[in-house]
């Protein structure tokens, strides 16, 4: 699967590795802008796909938002993770939720002897 990624000086490149990258899918508007620079924050690599009504945020295994950070790019408090929750339509990977921050990752695979 291919993917096109709309970079922040407006240019589109492709991206093959969309498989081994997690985070969540979002909706467009203001929240989900303070998301993303919080993220953008955050973690390295981060790969944004723009689909105008919705966002697909994407990061090499491991991607990771905190409550902090979000206000940081808001401007104002931020209820978490229900605020979240509302502009989340869907996400990669599985996730784990606190008050103050969540972690999308690929599930640790059982050894098999």
């Amino acid at each position: 699967m291919n993917i096109f990624i709309l970079r922040e000086d407006g240019m589109s490149e492709e991206s093959n590795s969309s498989h081994e990258r997690v985070g969540p899918v979002l909706q467009a508007g203001a929240i989900t802008d303070a998301i993303v620079a919080a993220i953008k924050d955050l973690n390295q690599d981060v790969l944004v796909v723009d689909r105008g009504a919705y966002l697909r945020v994407l990061v090499s295994h491991k991607c990771v938002i905190t409550k902090s950070g979000i206000e940081k790019h808001l401007g104002r408090p931020f209820r978490f993770p229900g605020e979240l929750e509302m502009v989340m339509s869907a996400f990669k990977g599985a996730i784990q939720l606190t008050d103050s921050d969540a972690t999308w990752q690929f599930k640790e695979q059982p050894d098999h002897p």
